[in-house]
């Protein structure tokens, strides 16, 4: 006769042992949820959609009790963020606890930020983007969430040492460092405090020799250098930056190492994923998560990660990237990014 869990619980605790927890899978995901204009994305989730049917493949294979979506259109009424979440309910994942803020990307300044001679384009925005929200962020949790500090307003210019090309004074006085959020969000697990340091950086290219997208990819991660919370944290997001290949300022990831337990995610898609300019990169493409073409620069880079603080134990990691198969199919299908996980032990040791 079998013995319940309930039961089983018992036992332990009469021999004085503690019950194994379930890890706690963090991931993050850019999914390419982002339209062309504003109620897009809503309105593709209320119909068939075969992309959005990738995605949901590929959040069910994996089931994350914490996942941070970056590449999300946001709405002032979470409207797409809850039909989303309606989506997996159907799918077996149920995440009702959810967050969801106004991103700098989209959001218009009234300035001729690129100095073009042309105002209101994407290029005015606080970060890139055609309409207030396009490819915003969201958080959906099993566990609840909050206090979250929202430092998506912090100006570029307030960060120390910060590379900050010069530029005129009435855009300095009003340009936000993030060009997308940075979010430091609370989620309560078995009654203690997990920060989740949430964020989405520009990627370091687009722009010129006075590299300001490069400096501004820098700057975003180096801001949490300045603000890492006292508690066990998990860094995770598009961070659009490969350590090893491409373009881009490695330094302050590099010093965010220093902070954090480097997991190296892997997959056998990506070992797999050869040829072109992929085969001159000096990374190792096992760790990669974006799935670009192989024909030109960049082809493919690690730009995802889950950075979990140095004291916390992780148990294992991933990137959701099969060789072949359905799967592999549903993970080309659903984005040029792949999935990143990691398993932690949580709570963690007193």
């Amino acid at each position: 006769m079998g013995v319940s869990p309930l039961a089983g619980a018992a036992l332990l605790a009469a021999l004085g042992l503690a019950a194994q927890a379930d890890p706690l899978r963090i991931a993050t995901f850019s999914p390419d949820l982002s339209r062309d204009g504003p109620g897009l994305l809503l309105r593709d989730l209320g119909r068939k959609d075969a992309q959005i049917d990738t995605v949901v493949q590929v959040l069910a294979e994996t089931r994350p009790d914490i996942l941070l979506l970056t590449h999300f259109d946001w709405d002032y009424e979470d409207s797409a963020l809850d039909a989303f979440a309606a989506r997996l309910a159907q799918a077996g994942l149920d995440y009702p606890h959810r967050f969801a803020a106004r991103p700098n990307s989209g959001m218009a300044t009234g300035l001729d930020l690129n100095a073009d001679g042309r105002l209101g384009t994407a290029d005015d925005a606080q970060g890139f983007g055609t309409f207030s929200g396009q490819g915003g962020m969201a958080i959906l949790s099993r566990h609840p969430i909050g206090p979250v500090k929202d430092y998506t307003d912090f100006l570029w210019r307030d960060l120390p040492d910060n590379l900050m090309p010069p530029l005129p004074e009435e855009v300095a006085a009003i340009r936000r460092l993030s060009s997308t959020a940075h979010w430091d969000a609370v989620v309560t697990v078995a009654g203690r405090p997990l920060h989740l340091l949430a964020m989405s950086a520009t990627p370091p290219v687009f722009d010129g020799p006075e590299d300001l997208n490069g400096r501004r990819n820098h700057d975003e991660l180096a801001f949490w250098l300045h603000h890492l919370p006292d508690g066990p944290f998990v860094l995770a997001g598009n961070l659009n930056l490969d350590p090893l290949d491409s373009e881009g300022r490695p330094e302050a990831l590099a010093r965010i190492m220093a902070h954090v337990t480097d997991p190296l995610p892997r997959s056998a898609g990506g070992a797999a994923a050869k040829g072109g300019v992929n085969d001159g990169h000096r990374g190792d493409p096992a760790l990669d998560t974006g799935d670009w073409p192989d024909d030109k620069p960049p082809g493919n880079l690690r730009v995802d990660y889950v950075l979990p603080a140095r004291p916390l134990k992780v148990l294992d990691s991933g990137v959701f990237w099969p060789a072949e198969g359905p799967l592999a199919k549903a993970a080309l299908a659903a984005s040029a990014h792949r999935l990143v996980w990691v398993d932690l032990d949580w709570p963690p040791a007193p």
